[in-house]
């Protein structure tokens, strides 16, 4: 439901649940207009996000027999141009993720032509308008949200009369697809996508947003005003919209962020440190100079009431922040340790510090990188990075064969 400051209804739960109650909401309009006589038309979307939804509805098709000979879909959106056998092609995301796996017909699915001739785009694209229209318009649109907010591959400035046509990616989301692309230089500068009109016409939207990166465009999309730079937010003005976020993707909506700006709280601990440090940065002052004046016009009467003043309050909230930096003596010693980093520096970048002091303990340290260093890593950048050593070296007198060019 929408709360206070939020401009659309909001769903929060763990992704795999949220993924169970899209696919139960799909499987309900599958039936409720076979019942009707009628055949689903559904708008499906691609990338990681809804992944989690089609494992479910593939589930129900093995499990409960639910049947997808009738359904009719329509894909958001494609790079352009785009071999539809490529390993980066929505189509074959489709078919590996979802198609082959129910009896869908091959001739109801419908995905923007990635090798339609320039001459002729237009022209596709408009007979895809038709397509959607000739079918009935479309029942349900899944939706993810990038980071620009665009929606498909509708990026900012994108109107809210604009239908399917080609369009030049963003810069930032080029960049978000290098690591499937192996570089940004790979990644195709322009993409075919459904318009935000034809988006809007669906009779029903579920946008579902996962993970922290996507948290502060989620709180723009929810509680911003509509704008052109944030395609998203045009599906405030959807008659029947939700938005379904896990945990991190909502962490930054006020109602979980600074709950106490909007109304009263129940106060734990965790929230009050959370409070505090929220203050110490909207102020610029350190936890231990902050006053009961900077409370009070902060929304924080209610917190400093149980404490009477600031001081102890403050005290608090330090000393609970300072036990967490533990020195030498409180980590292990002599043991063997396996620290799990999703990429190549990673471990460095969060915990360098505490990775010197196991060692210094003489702990055995082993780092396991979770991802391929080429995916994470791009040659491009690790050639910048010898190049520069190379460069150090032998400017510095310090000898260039430890540091041959690759």
């Amino acid at each position: 439901m929408a709360t206070a400051r939020e401009r659309v209804p909001v769903v929060i739960e763990d992704y795999d649940e949220i993924a169970r109650q899209v696919a139960r909401r799909i499987r309900d309009i599958i039936l409720e207009k076979r019942s009707d006589g009628g055949r689903a038309v559904l708008g499906l979307a691609t990338g990681s996000t809804p992944i989690g939804v089609y494992r479910e509805l593939i589930r129900m098709h093995r499990e409960e027999k639910l049947d997808f000979s009738d359904v009719i879909t329509f894909n958001l959106d494609e790079y352009y141009p785009m071999q539809p056998d490529s390993i980066h092609s929505y189509v074959r995301y489709m078919w590996e993720n979802l198609f082959e796996h129910i009896n869908i017909h091959r001739d109801n699915v419908h995905i923007p032509d990635g090798l339609a001739d320039r001459d002729r785009i237009d022209h596709s694209n408009s007979e895809y308008e038709h397509s959607i229209r000739d079918a009935g318009g479309i029942d349900i649109q899944i939706l993810g949200i990038g980071k620009t907010g665009h929606i498909g591959f509708n990026e900012p400035g994108s109107g809210i009369e604009s239908r399917t046509r080609r369009i030049a990616l963003d810069t930032i989301t080029r960049r978000d697809a290098a690591a499937d692309f192996f570089g940004e230089d790979n990644v195709p500068t322009e993409a075919i996508t459904m318009g935000v009109a034809t988006i809007m016409e669906a009779r029903e939207i579920a946008l579902i947003a996962t993970g922290e990166h996507k948290s502060a465009i989620v709180r723009r999309a929810v509680e911003g005003e509509p704008d052109p730079d944030v395609a998203a937010t045009y599906l405030q003005k959807h008659h029947n919209v939700t938005f379904y976020l896990d945990h991190a993707a909502a962490a930054d909506l006020t109602r979980i962020r600074t709950p106490w700006v909007i109304g009263e709280v129940e106060w734990t601990t965790k929230r009050e440190i959370d409070a505090v440090i929220w203050l110490s940065q909207a102020t610029g002052k350190s936890v231990l100079k902050l006053d009961s004046l900077d409370y009070r016009e902060h929304h924080l009467s209610s917190l400093l009431a149980r404490y009477r003043t600031a001081g102890p309050l403050n005290g608090e909230v330090f000393n609970a922040l300072i036990s967490k930096i533990r020195g030498r003596s409180k980590l292990p010693t002599g043991k063997s340790i396996v620290v799990f980093s999703p990429h190549p520096d990673d471990d460095v970048i969060s915990m360098g510090g505490i990775l010197h002091k196991l060692h210094q303990n003489r702990n055995d340290i082993v780092v396991a990188y979770q991802t391929s260093g080429n995916i994470a890593v791009f040659d491009h950048e690790v050639r910048r990075y010898v190049d520069f050593l190379r460069r150090f070296g032998r400017d510095f007198a310090n000898g260039e064969k430890s540091t041959q060019p690759l």
